[in-house]
């Protein structure tokens, strides 16, 4: 059976290590005191993930076999992204003719 405590010491490092200021920046903080009723996700979360994935790849936090599983989820979360966002536009432009 494997030592996982080892295991464990190391993620809780590589989890101190990992630098959030580009994850930070992607959160909206609530407005005029406004308070988030609800405590689903949103794309920032989703973008969030898309990073986190890109950073622990980078460092090597996972092993070769687990890599194709790590980014064929990355790689859908990303083209959900992408799909988001041009849903968006489209709705971004009509609003700006309108006005």
């Amino acid at each position: 059976m494997a030592d996982t405590k080892d295991a464990t010491e190391a993620m809780d490092t590589v989890a101190e290590a990992v630098d959030t200021a580009a994850m930070d920046s992607m959160q909206t903080p609530p407005t005029d005191g406004e308070v988030p009723t609800e405590q689903g996700l949103n794309l920032s979360d989703i973008r969030a993930c898309v990073t986190i994935i890109d950073i622990v790849t980078k460092r090597g936090a996972f092993e070769g076999a687990e890599l194709a599983d790590v980014g064929s989820v990355r790689n859908r979360l990303d083209n959900f992204l992408k799909a988001a966002a041009e849903a968006q536009a489209p709705a971004e432009g009509e609003a700006e003719t309108t006005a």
